[in-house]
C-alpha cells in the first residue's frame, strides 16, 4: 500500500514545488505523514485486504474493537467485523458470477479495518484517496538525473461502509473532497442526511430521524406521555436523541424528563449516577436509548444493582435491536424493553457461504486466522509467536456452525444491498456511456465520481432479501422497521418477539405485547396521572405534560380540562363535578317538626278562641260579659283568632293567594288585637285623669266612639298592606341562598312568598308601635284598682307581650345566616305569636270565662253608679288600698256606668 509509494523515493530529492499545486502537495504531506506517524506507533504498516479487478470498490469495516488508551486497535469483532467483511467478499463473488450484471467487467475491493475508531479510519481512507492527488514531479530528479518512477495507486471509484456514525461522518468528509460516492451499511446519524454537507454519502439503512419517528409514535400508541433519553456521546447516539426530541416536539403531547448522556469514556460509578439522576422523575418510567451496545448493558446491569429491576420501560434503537449480547445476564431488567430494528432478512446462501469458509479456502480474508482462534476457542502456531499454553491447539478442522455458535450478524443483509447498489449504477453507468463495449471503455477510465453519484441516487431493484432498495435525495433509503419486545414470562423461549412494524406508519399489536410478570396491561409513564372527575389541571409552568389535580370546590364544576366554573345560581354541581343540575325546590312541610309544634299550639289556641267566644255570645247579656266592653271584646278576640290562624298561612305551600293572605293577616290580628287594648286602656287613663280635674266626663268613651277609634287605627294597617299590594303585587319566589352550605350536596332552594326579613318587619312594626303604646298605657293606668276594671289584667298582658317579643328579635335575626333560617324563622315567628295571643286570652278572658262557666253566681247584676260617684270611690279606693286590701277585694266591687 502506501509504504510501496514511500520507497519509490528514495531515489529522488525533493525540490520546491511550483505554483497552483502547492495546496495539495501540503496535504498529501501532512496526511500521508499524518498515516505514518500512527503507523509508527503501531511498529506496523495499515494492512488491508486487496481483491483485484477492473473496478476497484473501497470498504470500511469494525474488524476490530477500540483499543485501550495509546493502542487504536482491539480483539477481534466477530459478527460485527467478519460477517459484514465477509458479506462484502460474498457479494463480489454473486456479482462477479452474474452474467447480467456487469457482465465481463469484474470488480475489484480495497477493504479496510477502522478498529471502531473514526481518527483511525481516517488514516485507514487516506488510500482511496491516494490515486486522485495530483502530485507534480516535474522539479524531482533521482541521483542519475533520471526522472522518478512513481508507480500509480489503485483508483477506488466507490466506497462501502462506514459502519459507526461517528466514522462515518469522518470518512465522508475526506471523500467529498475528491468526489468519491459512499454507500454505508449501518451508519443512521440524521446528520448524514445533510445533502449539502455529506452530498457523496448515501445509506441502504433508514436514518434515526426515521427511527426515532417510529419510536415516537410508540410512545405515543403506548399512552405514554413523560419519558427520559439515554444516548451514548458521539454522533449515533446524540443524533439519534436529538431526532427523537424535535419530532416530540413537534408532534405534542410528549415531554421529556431527562435528557442523559452517557460519555465515551465512562468513569467508575458514572452509570450508577446516571440511575440515579433518572430515578429524580421516577414517573418517567420510559426511558428511550440511543447507545451501543456496551453501554446498553451497563445501564441495564447498574439499574439491577440498584434493585429497580421492573421499575424501567425500556425503548431501545436499532443498536440494540433484536441481540442477545446486551441483555446476557440482565434479563429480567430488560424484560418489557421495547426494541426497534431496520426490517431485515436472513440471506441463506450468506449461511452457506460462511458456514464452508476455512483456514484454507479463505486466505483472502487477513483477519480470518485471528477470527478462527476467537470463534473456536484454539490457538494457531505462527512463525515468531510463542504457543500459549493452556489453550488448545487449532487443527483446522473445525467447522462454523458446526463447531462454534453462529448466528447471521443483522447487518449482512443490508451489506449486501451496498455493494449490489455500487454495482447497479455502475453498470447502469457502462450500458449509457460503453454502449455494445465488452469492459470498461474510455469514458469509464477513469470512472467520474459525480457521475457515479447520480446513477447511485437512480439505483430501484429488488435487494437480497426480496425488499426494494432505492434513495430519496439526500441518500436515505426508505424506512422500515420490525418492532420486537423481550419477553420472559408465558413464553417457552424467552426472547424477542415481534409485536409490530413501522413504514412511514406505526401497526402495533397490543395485544402480543406483554411486561414484567407477565402483566398485559401497558404500564405508565407520565408525569401527572388524569385528574379525577370534577378536578382541573393546573399546569406545572414549562412541562407541558406535568399539572397538579385541584377540585373544583364549593359550586364549582368542571368547564374544561383547565377551568372550573360556578354553577348557575339555580343549580348545583353533579356529584363529579362534571356539570350542573338543578337545585331541589323545598318548603316547609306539614309533617315537619318545625311546623308540627306551631299548629299544635295554633289548634288550641283557635279552640280556646272559639270556646271564649261561644261563651260571651251565649252569656252575652250577663253582667261579665257586658263589664268587658262587649263590642270591643269582641274585635279583640277576632284578632287573637287571626293571630292563631296566622300560623296554618305561614306553614301552607305558597302561591299568589297564599302570599297574599299572609300580607294581609300577618299584621291584621295583631293590629285589632292591640287597636282594642290600646283603645280600652286609653280610655280607662283618660277617664281617671278627667276625673282628677272635673267630674265631667271626658269625650269619646261610649261603645260606639270606642269602635270606632279602634276601625280608625285598624285602617292605618289595611291601608299601608293594599299600598303595598299596589306597590309590589304579591307572588312566591325560589329561594337558592337561603340554604346554599358550603356542601352543594345539601343545597335547597326554598320555595317561599317574596316577603323579605324587613318587609315581614314592616308589616308587624305598626302592631309593634301599637302594643308598646298600649303597655305605656297599661303603666300610666296601674294606680287603678283592679276591681274597678281591665287596667292592670291588660298591663300584666303587655308586659308579658313585650318579654315574648323581645326574645322574638334576636331568634329571628340571629338566625339569618342559618341554613335552616326559614324553619327557624317561620317556627319563631309563629310561636310568639301564637304566645302572644294566649297571653292576651288567658289574661284578659279565661277568668271572665271561668267565673261564667263554673262560678255564676258571681255573675249577677250589681247597681250602677253615675260618673261622679265611680270617680269618688275610685279616688277613696286608691287612698285606703295601701290599708285595706282585703275589704277592697272582698266588699267593694263597684261596676262603671257603661251607659255613659
Amino acid at each position: 500500500m502506501t509504504s510501496g509509494a514511500h520507497s519509490s523515493h528514495q531515489c529522488c530529492r525533493l525540490r520546491s514545488p511550483s505554483g497552483h499545486q502547492t495546496w495539495i502537495q501540503l496535504m498529501w504531506v501532512l496526511l500521508v505523514g499524518f498515516g505514518s506517524d500512527s503507523s509508527a506507533q503501531q511498529g506496523t504498516q495499515p494492512q488491508s485486504i486487496k481483491i483485484e479487478g477492473d473496478i476497484t470498490l473501497g470498504g470500511l469495516f469494525p474488524v476490530h474493537s477500540r483499543g485501550p488508551a495509546g493502542v487504536p486497535c482491539g480483539e477481534v469483532k466477530k459478527e460485527k467485523g467478519i460477517h459484514r467483511l465477509e458479506a462484502m467478499l460474498y457479494a463480489l463473488d454473486q456479482i462477479n458470477s452474474d452474467p447480467d450484471l456487469l457482465p465481463n467487467i469484474t470488480l475489484g475491493a480495497r477493504i479496510l479495518d477502522t478498529c471502531s475508531r473514526d481518527t483511525y479510519a481516517l488514516e485507514q481512507s487516506l488510500t482511496f484517496v491516494q490515486a486522485l492527488i495530483q502530485k507534480d514531479t516535474s522539479d524531482v530528479r533521482c541521483s542519475n538525473g533520471e526522472p522518478p518512477i512513481i508507480p500509480k495507486p489503485e483508483r477506488v471509484v466507490g466506497v462501502i461502509g462506514a459502519s459507526g456514525s461517528s466514522v462515518s461522518i469522518m470518512v465522508a468528509n475526506v471523500l467529498r473532497l475528491f468526489a468519491i460516492p459512499q454507500i454505508s451499511y449501518a451508519s443512521t446519524a440524521p446528520e448524514l442526511s445533510d445533502n449539502s454537507r455529506y452530498e457523496f454519502f448515501s445509506r441502504v439503512v433508514p436514518p434515526d430521524s426515521y427511527q426515532a419517528q417510529a419510536m415516537v409514535d410508540i410512545v405515543k400508541a403506548m399512552g405514554w406521555n413523560y419519558v427520559s433519553t439515554l444516548a451514548s456521546e458521539g454522533n449515533y447516539g446524540e443524533s439519534g436523541v436529538d431526532a427523537f426530541l424535535q419530532i416530540s416536539r413537534e408532534a405534542g403531547g410528549l415531554c421529556i424528563a431527562q435528557s442523559i448522556k452517557i460519555p465515551r469514556e465512562p468513569r467508575p460509578g458514572e452509570f450508577e449516577k446516571i440511575i440515579k439522576r433518572l430515578m429524580e422523575t421516577s414517573n418517567a418510567r420510559g426511558v428511550i436509548i440511543f447507545a451501543n451496545e456496551d453501554d446498553i448493558k451497563r445501564v441495564l446491569q447498574a439499574a439491577k444493582k440498584a434493585n429497580l429491576t421492573g421499575h424501567f420501560l425500556f425503548v431501545g434503537s436499532d443498536s440494540w435491536g433484536a441481540k442477545s449480547s446486551p441483555i446476557q445476564d440482565q434479563e429480567e431488567v430488560a424484560e418489557g424493553a421495547v426494541t426497534i430494528l431496520p426490517k431485515r432478512a436472513s440471506i441463506d446462501g450468506f449461511d452457506q457461504y460462511f458456514a464452508s469458509r476455512s483456514l484454507e479456502n479463505n486466505r483472502r480474508n487477513i483477519w480470518f486466522a485471528e477470527f478462527w482462534e476467537d470463534d473456536f476457542k484454539c490457538k494457531l502456531t505462527r512463525p515468531g509467536i510463542k504457543y500459549e499454553l493452556g489453550r488448545r491447539k487449532c487443527t483446522g478442522e473445525e467447522r462454523i456452525s458446526r463447531d462454534s455458535q453462529y448466528e447471521q450478524e443483522g447487518k449482512v443483509q443490508f451489506v449486501i444491498d451496498a455493494v449490489y447498489a455500487m454495482a447497479h449504477a455502475l453498470h447502469s453507468m457502462h450500458l449509457d456511456l460503453c454502449p455494445g463495449s465488452m469492459g470498461v471503455c474510455e469514458k469509464m477510465d477513469p470512472v467520474e465520481g459525480r457521475m457515479l453519484l447520480q446513477y447511485i441516487r437512480s439505483v430501484n431493484f429488488n435487494g437480497s432479501a426480496g425488499t426494494g432498495v432505492m434513495f430519496n435525495e439526500n441518500g436515505d433509503a426508505p424506512g422500515r422497521y420490525d418492532i420486537f419486545q423481550y419477553q420472559m414470562s408465558n413464553v417457552s423461549n424467552p426472547g424477542y418477539k415481534e409485536i409490530g412494524q413501522w413504514t412511514n406508519h406505526l401497526r402495533l399489536n397490543p395485544e402480543e405485547m406483554q411486561w414484567s410478570g407477565g402483566d398485559r396491561n401497558v404500564p405508565e409513564s407520565v408525569c401527572s396521572f388524569p385528574c379525577e372527575p370534577g378536578e382541573r389541571k393546573k399546569m406545572v409552568k414549562g412541562v407541558p405534560c406535568c399539572w397538579h389535580c385541584e377540585l373544583c370546590d364549593g359550586y364549582q364544576y368542571l368547564l374544561d380540562e383547565f377551568s372550573c366554573d360556578m354553577c348557575p345560581f339555580d343549580m348545583r354541581p353533579l356529584k363529579n363535578r362534571t356539570g350542573c343540575r338543578p337545585t331541589p325546590i323545598i318548603k316547609l312541610e306539614w309533617s315537619s317538626p318545625w311546623a308540627i309544634i306551631p299548629v299544635f299550639l295554633a289548634i288550641l289556641g283557635i279552640l280556646a278562641t272559639t270556646g271564649v267566644i261561644v261563651t260571651f255570645i251565649r252569656f252575652n247579656d250577663t253582667p261579665i260579659v257586658r263589664a268587658s266592653g262587649r263590642e270591643l271584646s269582641y274585635v279583640l278576640l277576632t284578632g287573637i283568632f287571626l293571630i292563631y290562624l296566622i300560623t296554618f298561612l305561614m306553614i301552607a305551600e305558597p302561591s299568589v293567594a297564599v302570599c297574599a293572605f299572609r300580607r294581609l293577616l300577618l299584621g291584621l290580628g295583631m293590629c285589632i288585637s292591640y287597636s282594642a287594648m290600646l283603645t280600652k286602656t286609653n280610655r280607662i287613663y283618660r277617664i281617671f285623669e278627667q276625673g282628677k280635674k272635673s267630674v265631667t266626663p271626658p269625650k269619646f268613651i261610649s261603645p260606639t266612639s270606642q269602635l270606632i277609634i279602634t276601625f280608625i287605627l285598624i285602617s292605618v294597617q289595611l291601608l299601608g298592606v293594599f299600598i303595598w299590594f299596589g306597590v309590589v303585587p304579591p307572588h312566591t319566589i325560589i329561594d337558592y341562598e337561603e340554604q346554599k352550605p358550603p356542601n352543594p350536596e345539601f343545597a335547597r332552594g326554598v320555595l317561599k312568598c317574596d316577603m323579605s326579613d324587613l318587609s315581614l318587619i314592616l308589616c308587624l312594626s305598626y302592631s309593634i308601635v301599637l302594643m308598646i303604646t298600649c303597655t305605656v298605657y297599661a303603666i300610666k293606668s296601674r294606680g287603678v284598682p283592679e276591681t274597678f276594671n281591665e287596667a292592670k289584667p291588660i298591663g300584666f298582658t303587655m308586659y308579658t307581650t313585650c318579654i315574648i317579643w323581645l326574645a322574638f328579635v334576636p331568634i329571628f335575626f340571629g338566625t339569618a345566616q342559618s341554613t335552616e333560617k326559614m324553619f327557624i324563622q317561620t317556627t319563631t315567628l309563629t310561636v310568639s305569636m301564637s304566645l302572644s295571643a294566649t297571653v292576651s286570652l288567658g289574661m284578659l278572658y279565661i277568668p271572665k270565662v271561668y267565673v261564667i262557666i263554673f262560678h255564676p253566681e258571681q255573675n249577677v247584676q250589681k247597681r250602677k253608679r253615675s260618673f261622679k260617684a265611680v270617680v269618688q270611690a275610685a279616688t277613696v279606693s286608691t287612698h285606703l288600698s295601701q290599708k285595706s286590701n282585703d275589704k277592697q277585694n272582698g266588699e267593694s266591687k263597684i261596676e262603671p256606668d257603661r251607659s255613659q
